[in-house]
């Protein structure tokens, strides 16, 4: 009899992976805001950081999912003192929770910046209508929103490859001149950067995705039919992404010189391939903004109440609307440098602890 713990399916590992991706592919990476601070900014140097967070990715996403897979935590956010031990964990728990629901209000803000910029609506316009759809969605429960998120993934990366890709070869010309631009653009402090060198850009990039995925992923894989399964799909989550950002990175990179000023620049790339596409992107925008504010504003709730009840879709609607009232006050691209980068060495630190932990438990 075969062992359940090898079953494997190919529809569930795609759904995982598309999870996987949509989580991380919210407002800051499908406007391109954070792939230009974070790799764009460092010239060449970045495709390096493309590299190394790939790498992470993998082994995050693999480790969560596992873990949720073997442990069964009674709560998301266990897994934190599943890594960290008590004292440590419920830093990293409540700090977490914190961290994702800022990082709710920085989808909001970009729902908003999207619509005021392709559009000509009211930032408030977007950035409500997006409020709005997270917590309706939140409240139908978390395996209809793997599903949801899992089927939307692929095709949003699929497109953001597709935009990259053009972008770099009818940009080539530009490739030449791009290093100067950029590092003019940056010492103006016209292009806002995400750390103080590539290494620590890519480190903090993974530290903050591992505050998002942490929680959700172990319960992903607490669902898993075996543990094979649900690291094939973070695997293919990681590498998906990963060639999503470098693709998007380097159109970025390359188109440099026309790009600076905007809060929106996959947009402008977008634009510059065919008027058409911007309007075809816009979606895709505001469809990756939906895919990451949904399981964002979950994970925060989840914390506080179970899945189902009155307290649970009170705290849905009072957190979606204070979410809306911050993401909405402050600037977008402000908002990405702020929250994103000073959590995402916070981050780093527990991606450390998992280092020593996963060498100490094979030593046993």
């Amino acid at each position: 009899m075969k062992d359940s713990k090898e079953v494997v399916k190919f529809g569930k590992v795609v759904n995982y992976a598309g999870a996987f991706i949509a989580l991380l592919i919210g407002s800051g990476f499908a406007t391109g805001q954070e792939v230009m601070q974070y790799f764009a900014a460092w010239g060449y140097k970045g495709i390096l950081g493309v590299f190394v967070t790939f790498i992470l990715l993998s082994y995050v996403g693999i480790s969560f999912i596992s873990a949720g897979y073997n442990n069964k935590f009674a709560t998301p956010n266990d897994i934190y003192r599943y890594y960290c031990g008590k004292a440590l964990g419920t830093f990293y728990d409540y700090f977490s929770i914190f961290f994702i629901f800022l990082s709710f209000t920085v989808m909001i803000g970009g729902a908003g910046a999207t619509t005021s910029q392709h559009y000509g609506w009211s930032p408030y316009a977007g950035g409500i209508l997006m409020a709005t759809l997270a917590v309706v969605t939140v409240l139908f429960g978390l395996s209809r929103i793997v599903e949801v998120i899992g089927n939307i993934g692929p095709v949003i990366v699929i497109i953001a490859i597709f935009v990259g890709a053009v972008s770099i070869f009818t940009n080539l010309d530009g490739a030449k001149e791009a290093p100067k631009i950029i590092h003019e653009l940056v010492a103006n402090k016209e292009i806002k950067v995400a750390s103080t060198n590539w290494f620590l850009a890519a480190g903090s990039y993974v530290g903050f995705c591992m505050l998002w995925l942490a929680a959700f992923l172990g319960q992903v894989g607490a669902g898993a039919n075996s543990d094979k399964e649900g690291k094939i799909g973070a695997f293919g989550g990681a590498a998906g992404f990963s060639l999503a950002v470098l693709l998007m990175s380097l159109g970025i990179f390359f188109s440099i010189g026309s790009l600076k000023g905007t809060q929106i620049p996959t947009l402008i790339l977008a634009g510059k391939i065919h008027p058409m596409l911007a309007n075809v992107f816009s979606i895709i925008i505001l469809l990756g903004i939906y895919t990451t504010s949904v399981p964002l504003l979950w994970s925060v709730i989840a914390r506080f109440a179970k899945e189902k009840t009155t307290k649970f879709k009170v705290l849905a609607v009072v957190l979606g609307v204070a979410g809306a009232v911050i993401g909405l006050i402050l600037k977008f691209d402000s908002l990405v440098n702020v929250v994103y980068v000073l959590n995402g060495y916070v981050g780093l630190g527990l991606l450390v602890i998992m280092i020593i932990r996963s060498i100490q438990w094979k030593r046993i």
